[in-house]
Formats: C-alpha cells, structure tokens, sequence
C-alpha cells in the first residue's frame, strides 16, 4: 500500500469526509423550510396499508407547506416521498450507502448521499420540527429512541413524535410502561411517557404537527423582538435547549393512557 492510500484509510482523511458530509447536508438543507422527517420500514411493499397511510399524509403534510424528509429508500419512505410529489411539494430524500446499495426512490427532488449514519440523522434532527414513525425496524426504533434522548435529556427543544400505528407499537409502549417505570428502580420518569404520540388519526397526527409549528413561530417571533438567544439560543448539536415545552399528548386503542404511580425516587433532579 503507498503512504497516499494508507492515509485515505486512515482517521485524518475521515474527519474531511465526515466534515464534507456536515458542510453540504447544512448548505442544502437550510433551504427546505418546514420540515417533517418521516421514517418507517424500506421492506413495506406498495400493496400494505401503512404504504397507503404514509402517501396520504406526505399529501397532506406538503399541501400545508411542509417539506416531506425521508430516507430516500423504498417502502415507507418511498410513500411519503411519493405522497408530496403527488401535489407538487418539497420531497427530501437523505439515503444512506450501505453495502447492499439501497436505492433510492424516484419520487425524491432534493436527494442527498451520506457514508455516515450520524451525519445523516443529524440532518433529520436540526432541519425537521416533527418526527412521524410508521412501523419499521431497527432503524426507525434508533430514530425514535433518539429523538427521545434529545428531548428528555433538553438537548434539543421538545418537538412533536408522533408514531403511527396503535397495533404495532402497543407492545413496545406497554413494555416501557411496565418495565421502564418498574420500582423500585424506575429507569424514566412517568412524564417520559408523554414525549409521544401513538395514534392511528392522520388529522390528529397533523393537527398535533400544525399545533407545534404555530406555537414556534410564535416563540421565535417573542425572542425575536428581545433580541435575545441566551439559553434558548443553538447548542453545539444545531438544535435548541432551554425551557420544556407543552405536552403534546398520547392516545392508544383504549383512549387517553392513564396516569400510572410513579415510581419511587422519579423527578427529581439529576
């Protein structure tokens, strides 16, 4: 191997590849506007009913101005896509190289590629103001569990996850309200519930989305006449910390989830 390929394999090359990524995802994302990030299995075929549900609210989301973004690939992502290319709206495609090379979708107008999983959702996160999570697998589950993390850890300001689909994600929500909470040493606190929604309501889902967006502008608009940033200006992950924001809410096939004890030693102050 010459010295020059040994240092295209080396970590200082991958830092300028990693800040390439960063440099042209922030460039051309900055210039979407309202953004709804949009997420679910590449393995859910046309014929699904999610695949239908997901097309229906990508129409319904950019006829209201917001720019659909996606991983670029089929299935649910593919739908969604589809879903604002169907009225003419702002359709993201963020795919990701892997070695079995997904495709990307035909359905994408602003396509981008990224090697790096982390720069990838970076650009999800800074550039979207609502999650939505159809049923997928292991890569949806990192994308909610980590909007989670950011939300309750105040890394980035409390925005709308909405995930679609009682049936599917009952099981999960229930395993987090029976073993997360469980005394008496209760992994989240019981308000770390409420960081969500679970519905089937794709009016309610947007309703919840349209909520959240007049209520920022609202906010910006207020510091923007103070001129003031302070705690409420960006952190060092691009997105914005400070005060917690309104509880959304959450539903299951049973209605409003009731409050459970909470357990011993949750809220207080770590």
């Amino acid at each position: 191997m010459t010295d020059r390929n040994q240092f295209l394999n080396e970590d200082p090359w991958r830092v300028f590849r990693i800040m390439s990524e960063f440099v042209e995802g922030f460039e051309t994302m900055s210039r979407v506007g309202w953004a709804v990030s949009v997420f679910g299995s590449a393995r859910t075929p046309r014929s699904d009913p999610y695949y239908d549900k997901a097309r229906k609210l990508g129409r319904m989301l950019a006829k209201r101005g917001f720019a659909i973004v996606t991983g670029g690939g089929p299935g649910i992502m593919e739908a969604a896509n589809r879903g604002a290319h169907d009225v003419k709206g702002t359709s993201v495609g963020l795919n990701i190289m892997l070695p079995q090379e997904q495709r990307a979708n035909p359905y994408v107008d602003v396509r981008m590629d990224f090697h790096y999983f982390f720069a990838r959702l970076m650009m999800f996160v800074k550039y979207a103001c609502s999650f939505v999570c159809f049923p997928g697998g292991y890569g949806t589950l990192h994308e909610f569990f980590n909007s989670m993390s950011l939300i309750q850890t105040h890394k980035a300001q409390r925005f709308p996850v909405i995930l679609i689909g009682n049936e599917y994600w009952q099981g999960l929500v229930e395993w987090m309200r029976h073993e997360l909470l469980k005394c008496p040493t209760a992994k989240i606190d019981l308000e770390d519930l409420e960081l969500f929604t679970v519905t089937d309501n794709l009016d309610r889902a947007v309703g919840i989305i349209e909520k959240a967006r007049q209520s920022k502008r609202a906010r910006l608009a207020r510091l923007a006449r103070r001129g003031a940033r302070g705690p409420h200006g960006p952190t060092g992950e691009g997105t914005v910390m400070g005060q917690r924001a309104t509880v959304y809410g959450r539903e299951d096939n049973n209605g409003p989830v009731a409050q459970a004890p909470k357990a011993k030693g949750a809220g207080k102050k770590r």
